[in-house]
């Protein structure tokens, strides 16, 4: 199910369905039909598809937060929006998220998708997707699915080479982020952008 074309009302419905009970025999107290309800009761599957139901849903609830306000403003709700993107995969995606004047998101995109240890990022169109988007700044993140956070002189040549180009056509790169796992690295934290 793709869950991306789904409402926030239809996301809600699916997370609070009741489950399907096993027998259908009623539980007798309140506590036993709470304990009945339990995530512990649920299938494997029906488990993970409502913790991608609930996924979606703070994903969907942070993005609206970086439209709302200056994405550096409160930072740490882009990092949890990256730790949530990111979660799970097994393979390197690169992500732009494109940034109006005052910083707030317009669009986030998983623009390249490499293997379990590299992705090809190609400037040109890095910046043909800012241009298009009319973007004043970018943030710029990929994860490490290694789980080893810290940026390799790869990262660094690549964050220079696509400032240099942006640079050309006034779009700024106001950070580049790594993710593994639960942690994030900032570029801009370390003095590398």
């Amino acid at each position: 199910m793709n869950m991306s074309t789904l409402s926030r009302a239809d996301l809600v419905r699916e997370l609070l369905a009741p489950t399907v009970c096993a027998s259908s025999v009623l539980p007798l107290h309140v506590s036993d039909a709470v304990a009945h309800m339990g995530m512990g009761d649920l299938p494997e599957t029906e488990l993970a598809h409502r913790l991608d139901v609930a996924r979606e849903l703070l994903l969907r609830d942070l993005r609206e937060q970086m439209c709302n306000s200056p994405v550096m403003s409160s930072p740490q709700v882009l990092r949890d929006w990256l730790r949530l993107h990111c979660a799970g995969l097994q393979h390197e995606v690169f992500l732009v998220i494109y940034l109006d004047a005052h910083h707030r998101l317009i669009e986030a995109e998983e623009l390249f998708r490499g293997t379990l240890t590299q992705t090809s990022v190609y400037p040109r169109e890095v910046v043909k997707g800012a241009l298009t988007r009319n973007a004043a700044a970018l943030a710029l993140a990929h994860n490490h699915p290694s789980g080893e956070a810290e940026p390799s002189r790869a990262d660094e040549l690549l964050t220079q080479t696509l400032k240099s180009a942006l640079n050309l056509v006034d779009v700024r790169i106001i950070d580049h982020f790594i993710v593994a796992g639960d942690k994030v690295v900032s570029f801009a934290e370390l003095g590398l952008i």
